[in-house]
């Protein structure tokens, strides 16, 4: 049985996805080719030779999130995910804010989206043409636009569409991997710029403690987008078990792609190269790694990652504000679901108004490159909050049942925790270094969400007096079933 609150009124349809199509989401929401192309430049300005490492290490923490999403999933099954968990074990307060830094992340990730779409489009069709900001954000505005109505068509529309574009992108990606390392090590084709050094691995390209930080913070940003699968679990066949396992597969998936594609731009591509080409680094890349096709085919592959993660995020973060208006938490309206498109319309268009006008806006703002920076910096702080409450919540919601046995203790507690923990230490040692504006952004987009809070909680939300989340209540309703232990849920893939 669940321990889902009631759901008046019409629902999202249920069973819609299986376990490849989640995975798929999984995967297209981390968006691993945008990832690389957006963020390289970023991360190597802040860590330099030691992305690598950076990747590695926050790898590590991110699968105990992910565990945590698997462990709450399988006690709540919500498409507010983290909203619904966090609010029912830690405190309603917390759990509102960590829906509402998902809003605000998937919000600001809208322009960081579309800008580098209309780009790379640009760049496809005439490479004179990619410099032109205005340009690129009318195109990245039309490719927003045009994923806007498959997520309002549905999430088997949604699910189809992702399986042509990451299918395509994924293999673009792994021919590139395996063609740029072994070309990169053997010294032929690519033109090695570094050897090979297992100090990328280490700690000791990092400039200090802070750096770091700043330099897992905007790694997390690789691995963002993962938990669309949370959001997606009312309309997930079996979703207890399916969403939690495509969320841990898509993390090690991501890892394994954006690892190696950072020790071979280490390899083939100088400091030098990665900040002179900063808005097109797998350009670059694949320039020097399959001359005159290379550099086509791996922008080919960075639009349609831009374009898949676009399609994913708007699903989160309508799906939350469909939880969110259904718990009147926020305008009812969100919790409308159209009847024949079984689809938060409302919530859909009312988000794509607000992402038309910040998208068109982000022009005050100057050069791409910028744009994201700063988006990229912004959105990692949101990340960070969210996930950490994440990881705190599934350690409340198993607390009775971690000394069980070792994997309850180290799977369902220990890793979860340090997780949680890790999230929130990067957060407050980047704030240090992180630029005014991705602060006012960041923080000052959690403190806008005060104002909601706090007038939906005085107009008497049930959601503020919330069913408290045991999962040793409901282990023991299960067990009869087939359910047995949280070993069984955090091990059984």
């Amino acid at each position: 049985m669940h321990s889902t609150p009631a759901r008046p009124g019409r629902g999202l349809q249920p069973n819609v996805l299986g376990t490849f199509n989640t995975i798929v989401m999984a995967v297209a929401g981390s968006a691993p080719a945008y990832s690389l192309a957006a963020t390289s430049a970023v991360l190597v300005g802040t860590v330099g030779l030691g992305a690598p490492a950076a990747l590695l290490y926050c790898a590590i923490p991110m699968l105990g999130i992910a565990l945590a999403y698997r462990q709450l999933g399988r006690i709540d099954v919500n498409a507010g995910a983290g909203y619904s968990w966090v609010g029912r074990t830690l405190h309603p307060f917390l759990g509102f804010l960590s829906g509402w830094a998902l809003v605000v992340a998937a919000t600001l990730f809208m322009v960081a989206g579309s800008l580098p779409a209309g780009t790379m489009t640009l760049t496809v069709i005439d490479s004179r043409f990619a410099d032109n900001t205005t340009l690129a954000t009318l195109i990245g505005a039309g490719w927003f636009l045009l994923m806007l109505l498959v997520v309002l068509g549905g999430a088997r529309l949604s699910a189809r569409t992702q399986l042509l574009i990451s299918g395509v992108e994924l293999v673009i990606l792994l021919l590139f991997a395996i063609v740029a390392l072994v070309r990169g090590s053997s010294g032929t084709g690519a033109g090695a710029a570094h050897a090979f050094e297992w100090s990328w691995l280490g700690f000791g390209h990092f400039d200090g403690v802070s750096g770091f930080a700043s330099g897992a913070l905007i790694a997390a940003f690789y691995y963002w987008g993962w938990d669309v699968t949370g959001n997606l679990s009312e309309e997930t066949r079996d979703s207890r078990r399916t969403a939690g396992l495509a969320g841990i597969i898509g993390v090690l998936t991501v890892f394994a792609l954006v690892e190696v594609f950072a020790i071979a731009v280490n390899v083939i591509l100088s400091v030098d190269d990665i900040q002179q080409h900063s808005a097109n680094v797998l350009t670059v890349l694949g320039e020097k790694v399959w001359p005159g096709v290379g550099g086509k085919l791996l922008v080919v592959a960075v639009m349609l990652s831009t374009v898949a993660t676009l399609q994913t995020t708007l699903i989160q973060v309508t799906r939350s504000l469909f939880a969110m208006g259904r718990d009147r938490t926020m305008p009812a309206a969100f919790g409308r679901v159209h009847r024949s498109w079984n689809t938060p319309w409302v919530a859909v268009a009312a988000v794509g108004g607000v992402a038309l006008v910040l998208i068109l806006a982000s022009l005050a703002l100057g050069r791409v490159q910028r744009i994201l920076g700063v988006a990229v910096q912004a959105i990692g702080l949101q990340i960070a909050v969210y996930y950490g409450l994440a990881g705190l919540a599934a350690v409340v919601a198993y607390r009775k049942l971690l000394l069980r046995s070792v994997p309850d203790f180290v799977l369902g507690g220990l890793w979860p925790l340090t997780g949680s923990l890790f999230m929130f230490w990067i957060f407050f040692e980047a704030l240090g270094d992180f630029s005014r504006t991705a602060l006012t952004l960041g923080l000052g987009g959690l403190a806008v969400g005060v104002v909601p809070m706090l007038w939906y909680r005085r107009r008497g939300s049930s959601y503020y007096r919330p069913a408290k989340l045991d999962a040793s209540r409901t282990v023991q309703a299960e067990d009869s079933s087939g359910y047995t232990d949280t070993a069984t849920i955090v091990t059984d893939f």
